[in-house]
């Protein structure tokens, strides 16, 4: 078997060949000994895997997908055990939450084999409450898709600087205008709105709204099934929900509205939510210091990232395109709540206000450290920053 899988894995090798390394590359620290990338389907974390593979030598080295039918009646650990006796020195594992109980295999090769893992998998992975305890063992990344700036890279071949929000907080109008003496960044900003967020744009442009429909819904009858052992029969129930998020505004969500559409109850719809969060579907923007917000109504509830909006959705609202944008490029590196005074409480300490270029600050004026976020201006003035600028975070 090991030697079908480095036959597979060697092919895999070839097919994938790209140089541009995502931004979670600079965030792993690669001297743990188990190493997990968790996130979103199309987001790069096969990818990334091959790219690291490439640094060793190819007889240390084999990745193989946990869902494989070369794999099928072995468990993880036998597959390690025969590897390190081999000489194997690092093993990648994609798709580990296909296999049942991987925490269990995971924590047996960390105690007993001296070899390293880097495995990924569904975004709704959580490592915390493993009766494995593999939490102690394993340092788990969650990662996204790409970021406005790293769109720009791969579409323009050009490296760019990312800054951090109190860098564009506090030189917003000096960083924007070296930006926009590279670049005409309208002419960027709405395609990566509507096709940017996935990787695979940029391989498969013309099919791209299928696959990302594709992969949602592999996400909905495939991986949530694995991991929360959903009802297959309320599989479409999960759909409805994803769809209903077309129809309504954020802030017009209405709980008991929309259990009585779909047809479940208010605490199945609760967990469901929570669920598509989990699984990067859905964006729930929750209020302040809620003790627990998991089974509890969202404060408001957004798809994921807008990509899925010009999926699924037959119209949009600009506003919403525009909030969850910002909070999708936040959410990497900030904590991002809903706000009864501006829009958003960023990190606990500043409050955002979006909107277009005729918006006022008349909902923020007496408001410490807040500030507009505005859509279709290329450069901002004090406390009135460009919306597309948040897409240079990371």
């Amino acid at each position: 078997m090991l030697e079908e899988l480095r036959i597979k894995y060697d092919k895999i090798l070839r097919l994938i060949d790209t140089e541009y390394l995502r931004y979670f590359f600079d965030l792993v620290d690669f001297e743990n000994k188990i190493i997990g990338i968790v996130g979103a389907r199309g987001v790069g974390k096969t990818t990334f895997l091959i790219q690291y593979l490439k640094n060793f030598d190819f007889e240390e080295s084999l990745y193989f997908s946990a869902d494989s039918i070369l794999t099928s009646g072995v468990s993880i650990y036998e597959i390690a055990e025969e590897f390190s006796k081999y000489g194997g020195k690092i093993l990648a594992i994609d798709e580990i939450h296909k296999y049942k109980n991987f925490e269990n295999d995971l924590k047996q090769i960390y105690d007993f084999l001296d070899i390293k893992v880097i495995f990924s998998g569904s975004s709704a992975i959580s490592l915390e409450h493993s009766k494995a305890d593999l939490s102690r063992r394993a340092v788990l990344y969650k990662v996204k898709g790409l970021g406005f700036r790293e769109f720009l890279e791969l579409k323009l071949n050009v490296k760019l600087q990312k800054y951090s929000l109190e860098e564009i907080i506090n030189n917003h109008t000096k960083i924007a205008r070296e930006i926009l003496s590279k670049i005409k960044i309208f002419k960027y900003f709405k395609e990566y709105l509507e096709f940017g967020y996935y990787p695979f744009y940029f391989a498969t442009p013309k099919s791209y709204k299928l696959l990302v429909e594709s992969a949602v819904n592999t996400v909905i009858e495939n991986d949530l099934l694995y991991i929360f052992h959903i009802d297959i029969d309320n599989i479409e129930k999960l759909k409805q929900l994803v769809k209903y998020l077309c129809l309504t505004k954020p802030y017009e969500l209405n709980i008991s509205n929309l259990s009585k559409r779909i047809g479940i109850g208010r605490e199945t719809l609760y967990r469901y939510i929570h669920y598509l969060n989990l699984a990067d579907v859905l964006k729930r923007v929750d209020v302040l210091n809620k003790k627990d917000t998991s089974f509890l109504k969202p404060s408001k509830l957004y798809l994921q990232n807008p990509n899925l909006y010009f999926t699924f959705c037959v119209n949009n609202e600009t506003g919403t395109i525009r909030e969850i944008f910002f909070i999708n490029q936040l959410e990497v590196d900030y904590k991002v709540n809903y706000s009864k005074t501006g829009d958003f409480l960023v990190d606990e300490k500043y409050i955002f206000e979006i909107g277009g270029k005729n918006k006022d600050r008349h909902q923020i004026k007496d408001t410490e450290n807040s500030y507009l976020v505005i859509d279709d201006i290329e450069i901002g003035f004090k406390n009135k920053i460009p919306l597309w600028l948040f897409g240079f975070l990371y």
